[in-house]
């Protein structure tokens, strides 16, 4: 087995953003049923000196192995004051950069991280009641459609 790099261990035993937050602007889950890791992404979103939507501040809860506390931790850290549009195209593998890679059995973490954020971000348009933006509808929609087929395989294996 691949060890956890000290970057790993360093947002598990002490991670950024950690907590709850109160009324936030938007909520992301994500979750695995086979490993059982579950995550949820809080965002509030406020606007930067040039009137552009950005995400102020950030926070997770995450129940889970080293890697998904890790995940979380460091996807906080990677979007924190980002312009709302520049994430909606967000990939996995820059949590994997800046983490200095997972175990190849761990690498589901960092795209669960990468959902739950699509999550979060879907939440804001539909709650906003405003126009979801075409690459981030497929992606809400390619999210579900996993989930339901997982949830069909996990059925049938009970």
């Amino acid at each position: 087995m691949i060890p956890y790099s000290k970057k790993v261990l360093e947002h598990f035993r002490h991670p950024h953003n950690f907590g709850k937050m109160k009324n936030p602007d938007a909520v992301g889950k994500a979750g695995n049923l086979v490993c059982g890791d579950v995550m949820y992404l809080y965002l509030k979103i406020g606007k930067n000196k040039k009137n552009e939507e950005i995400i102020k501040d950030v926070k997770f809860e995450t129940l889970g192995c080293a890697a998904a506390i890790a995940t979380s931790s460091v996807i906080t850290d990677l979007i924190k004051n980002k312009k709302i549009e520049d994430v909606f195209d967000f990939k996995s593998n820059e949590i994997l950069k800046e983490l200095g890679g997972l175990p190849p059995q761990k690498i589901h973490c960092s795209l669960l991280a990468t959902e739950a954020l699509k999550e979060a971000i879907y939440d804001y348009f539909r709650k906003k009641k405003r126009k979801t933006p075409e690459k981030l509808q497929k992606e809400h929609e390619r999210i579900l459609k996993q989930k339901e087929i997982l949830e069909k395989k996990y059925r049938k294996n009970e």
